[in-house]
C-alpha cells in the first residue's frame, strides 16, 4: 500500500512580507547598475519611482470617483505620461527606456517627438501656483536617474508597479517601510544627518504639544517630514467627523524645505502616512521679512529641529532687525519662529512651539544674546530637556536640548529643566543603541504635575540673564544638574589600607586551597578525554516570526565587551528585517548562541541568560541546545585556547574577521569526559571565577586608596593654620 503524500501548506504571505520582498527586490536590482553609488543614490531613487506609482494610483481613483459623481476630473499628468501609459508598457525598455525619462525630447513609438518624463514633469504649472501640478514640478526639479542601464530600470519599475497605494493596509505597511528607508537614508549619507531627527524624540515632542483638531501646526525646517508624520498620526485619532477631516486634511500641517531631495523625502512620507495634499513649501522659511509676518500668518505650534552651524545670505540677513542680525542659521529661525506663533488674547490661547538646540546654543553673548532675552522676555520657556550624548549619533555626538515655550503675555520667571539619563544597562546612546520611546515614562509622569527630584531642578531668569561690570548682556541656558554630586567621596583612607589587608589575606588562603585542588585533579585525572565534534552535543533550532508593524520587540545583542544581553526595545516598524527568530529559553533552556561575524570573539558565543528570553534576531545568530554535555561545560569550552585554535584555523588569514557558518562551527571538536568530570571541571572554574571578582574588588578599593589619601590630607579637618595665620 502506498504512502499517502502529505499536502504541502501554503503560507498566506502578510502585507509586511510581499512588500518587504518588493523593495529589497528593487535594491538587489539597483546594486547591480554601474551608475548607482550606494544607498545615498538608491533610495532617493526608489523614492521619485514610488512617487509617480503612487499619483497615478491616487489619480485613478480621483477619476472613479468624479466619474461615480457625474463629474469631469482631469489629472495633473497627462498622456502619455502617466504611470499606466508608459511604465506598464513592457516594449519601453533599455535604451528607449533611458531616452524617454533622461532627454529633453524624444521620438516615440507613434512617431511623434515629445518631452522627456523629466523634463515634463519639471515644467508642470497650474493656474493659480498652488495646485498638485507645481508640487510635482517643485518635487521633480532635483530628481535625475541614476541608472544607466534601461533593462535593470525595467526591472524595477516592473517591481514598483506591483505595489498597490489604493489599497490601505498596504500602504499604511508600506509607510512604515520608508520611514525605515529614511533611517537607512541617515546612515548612508552625511547631509542625511542635517533632516533626520531620532523617531521617540519627535514623538515625545509632540505629545508634550498635544495638538489638537484645528490648530495649525509648522515645521518650518521640514526635512522628511518626521514631526509632520508624527503631528498627522497624532490627530487621526481626535477626528470623528467629516469636517474634522477635511480639517485635518487642508488646514492643520505646514512646513518648509529648501532642498529638493528631502523635500522628494518628505512628500513621499506624507503622501504614504495619508495626507493627501501636504502643504510644503519648497522655499527657504527665511525669506520673508519678519515685519511682514501679521496675525493672519500665525500657527498654533511650532515643531521642528532648525538647521545649526550655517550661513545665510546677505538678502536674508535683510529680513530681520538690524540689531539682531546673525551669521548663524539657527538664531535666525528662532526669530521667525517666534514671530510665527499666535499671542495669547482674552479669547485665545497663546501659540507654542518645541525646538531642537544643541549644547552651544544655550550660553550666548552679543547678537545672540539679544535674541535669547526676546525670547525669555516675550514668551515663558517651561521646561528645557537635556539629552544624553549619542542621541543623535552618527551624525553628532554633541549634546542636544529640547526648548518648550509658549506665548502667555508673561515673560520668564523660571525655568524646569529635566534631564534624560541613559539607564545603568544602556550607559551611552549610540547609532546601535539608539534611545527609545519608553525612556520617557518618567518626564511623561512628571510633565502636569512636577515636582523637584534626582533628574529635574529649576533656574530662576536672574541666574540666566546676566551682565558684566560694562553692562555687556550674555545669557547662560546651560547648567549643570545640582542633584547630582560630581565630586566623589571616598571611604577614610586608614580603614581602606585595613579593609585590603584583610581582603588579600583571604584571597590568598583561597588561592592556595585552589591550588592544592587543581593539583589533585590533574594528578588523579587517569583518562585522556574523548573528542567529538559539536555536531554530537549541540542541536541547532529556530522559532521563526514575522515582526508585526505596531507591537514592541524585546532585541538581542551579542558582543565582545557585553555578551549575550538584551538591547532594549523595538516597535515593529522601526526593524528593518521583518522576518526574525526568537530565543525561546522556555523550550530550549540550555541555549547556546553566537554572532556568525564576531564569533571569534570568546564572550560572543556562550549560554545564554534568562534575560533574552523572547528576544528577537535574525539568522546571522544561530541557536543551539545543549543535549549530550553538561551545559556550563560547554560554556566555558568555548573559552578555551582549544576552541579558539580551531576557530582561528577556519578564518581568513590576515582578518581579524571571518564569517562562521553552523555547518563549519559544528565540525570544531570538542573533549567529552565522563559527566562527573564534567561537574568537577565545572566547580573548579567556577571557584576562579570567585577568586577573580574577589581580586578585582581589591583592585578596585586599591585603585581608591590613592584620592583617599588627597581627600584626607587636603581636608579642613587635616589642614590646621596656625593662630597668628589666621588672625592675620
Amino acid at each position: 500500500m502506498s504512502k499517502k503524500k502529505k499536502e504541502k501548506i501554503v503560507k498566506q504571505e502578510t502585507p509586511t512580507q510581499r512588500l518587504s520582498g518588493i523593495i529589497k527586490s528593487c535594491r538587489k536590482i539597483m546594486r547591480k547598475d554601474k551608475g548607482m553609488n550606494g544607498d545615498a543614490d538608491r533610495l532617493p531613487m526608489l523614492t521619485w519611482i514610488m512617487f509617480l506609482k503612487f499619483l497615478d494610483d491616487n489619480e485613478q481613483l480621483q477619476e472613479v470617483n468624479a466619474d461615480l459623481e457625474g463629474k469631469k476630473y482631469k489629472p495633473a499628468i497627462a498622456k502619455p505620461y502617466r504611470w499606466s501609459d508608459w511604465a506598464r508598457d513592457k516594449n519601453l525598455t533599455g535604451d528607449d527606456l533611458l531616452a524617454f525619462i533622461n532627454n529633453e525630447t524624444v521620438k516615440l513609438a507613434d512617431g511623434k517627438e515629445r518631452t522627456g518624463l523629466l523634463y515634463y514633469l519639471r515644467g508642470l504649472q497650474s493656474e493659480t501656483g498652488t495646485e498638485r501640478k507645481d508640487v510635482i514640478a517643485t518635487v521633480f526639479k532635483g530628481v535625475i536617474n541614476r541608472m544607466i542601464n534601461g533593462y535593470l530600470l525595467r526591472d524595477v519599475i516592473n517591481k514598483i508597479d506591483e505595489i498597490h497605494f489604493t489599497n490601505n493596509e498596504e500602504v499604511n505597511t508600506l509607510s512604515h517601510l520608508y520611514e525605515s528607508i529614511l533611517k537607512e537614508m541617515r546612515d548612508a549619507s552625511g547631509d542625511a544627518g542635517e533632516f533626520y531627527t531620532p523617531r521617540p524624540v519627535v514623538k515625545f515632542m509632540v505629545d508634550m504639544l498635544d495638538p489638537q483638531i484645528g490648530e495649525i501646526v509648522l515645521d518650518p525646517a521640514a526635512g522628511t517630514g518626521g514631526f509632520l508624520v508624527e503631528t498627522f498620526e497624532h490627530l487621526k485619532k481626535q477626528v470623528k467627523t467629516v469636517g474634522q477631516k477635511n480639517i485635518l486634511q487642508r488646514k492643520s500641517l505646514f512646513g518648509g524645505e529648501a532642498k529638493p531631495l528631502p523635500y522628494l523625502l518628505c512628500q513621499m512620507n506624507l503622501l504614504l502616512h495619508g495626507l493627501e495634499y501636504p502643504n510644503i513649501d519648497s522655499g527657504n522659511s527665511l525669506r520673508f521679512p519678519l515685519r511682514d509676518i501679521s496675525d493672519k500668518d500665525r500657527v498654533n505650534i511650532v515643531l521642528t529641529n532648525p538647521p545649526f552651524g550655517g550661513e545665510e545670505e546677505k538678502g536674508i540677513l535683510n529680513n530681520f532687525p538690524e540689531d539682531k542680525r546673525t551669521s548663524e542659521t539657527a538664531f535666525l529661525f528662532l526669530q521667525m519662529i517666534m514671530r510665527k506663533l499666535k499671542r495669547k488674547t482674552p479669547t485665545t490661547d497663546g501659540g507654542k512651539a518645541a525646538i531642537v538646540v544643541p549644547k552651544g546654543t544655550l550660553f550666548t553673548d552679543g547678537v545672540s544674546a539679544r535674541i535669547m532675552e526676546q525670547l525669555l522676555k516675550d514668551f515663558e520657556v517651561n521646561t528645557i530637556v537635556k539629552l544624553a550624548e549619542g542621541v543623535f549619533e552618527p551624525y553628532t555626538s554633541i549634546t542636544s536640548y529640547l526648548i518648550f515655550f509658549n506665548h502667555t503675555g508673561n515673560p520668564t520667571k523660571k525655568i524646569w529643566y529635566y534631564e534624560i539619563i541613559p539607564s545603568e544597562q544602556r550607559k551611552k546612546y549610540s547609532k546601535t543603541k539608539p534611545i527609545y520611546y519608553e525612556e520617557f515614562d518618567e518626564i511623561k509622569k512628571w510633565w502636569n504635575k512636577r515636582k523637584k527630584n534626582e533628574n529635574c531642578w529649576t533656574v530662576s531668569i536672574d541666574e540666566i540673564l546676566q551682565r558684566d561690570e560694562k553692562e555687556n548682556l550674555s545669557v547662560n541656558l546651560d547648567f549643570k544638574n545640582p542633584n547630582k554630586d560630581y565630586v566623589v567621596t571616598y571611604a577614610d583612607p586608614l580603614d581602606t589600607a585595613d579593609d585590603l589587608i584583610e581582603k588579600q589575606k583571604s584571597v590568598t588562603s583561597e588561592l592556595q586551597e585552589i591550588k592544592t585542588e587543581l593539583d589533585n585533579f590533574y594528578s588523579t585525572l587517569s583518562e585522556k578525554f574523548d573528542l567529538v565534534p559539536l555536531s554530537l552535543v549541540l542541536k541547532q533550532y529556530r522559532v521563526e516570526t514575522w515582526i508585526e508593524d505596531n507591537i514592541n520587540y524585546k532585541q538581542l545583542t551579542i558582543s565582545k565587551y557585553e555578551g549575550i544581553k538584551q538591547r532594549g526595545h523595538k516597535l515593529g516598524y522601526d526593524i528593518g528585517r521583518k522576518r526574525q527568530f526568537i530565543v525561546d529559553l522556555d523550550k530550549y533552556p540550555n541555549s547556546i548562541l553566537y554572532t556568525r561575524q564576531t564569533l571569534q570573539q570568546d564572550e560572543a558565543i556562550g549560554l545564554a541568560p534568562y534575560e533574552v528570553n523572547g528576544c528577537i534576531t535574525t539568522e546571522n545568530m544561530p541557536m543551539f541546545t545543549v543535549t549530550e554535555a553538561e551545559p556550563l561545560y560547554v560554556h566555558y569550552f568555548f573559552k578555551s585556547n582549544f576552541f579558539l585554535k580551531q576557530l582561528h584555523k577556519t578564518s581568513a588569514k590576515g582578518t581579524s574577521q571571518q564569517t562562521i557558518h553552523e555547518d563549519t562551527f559544528l565540525t570544531y571538536l570538542i573533549p567529552l569526559p565522563e559527566p562527573n568530570i564534567q561537574k568537577e571541571v565545572i566547580r573548579l572554574l567556577e571557584k576562579v571565577i570567585k577568586l577573580k571578582e574577589a581580586q578585582e574588588e581589591i583592585s578596585k578599593s586599591l585603585s581608591e586608596l590613592f584620592p583617599a589619601v588627597l581627600q584626607k590630607t587636603f581636608s579642613e579637618e587635616t589642614i590646621q593654620p596656625k593662630k597668628e595665620l589666621l588672625k592675620a
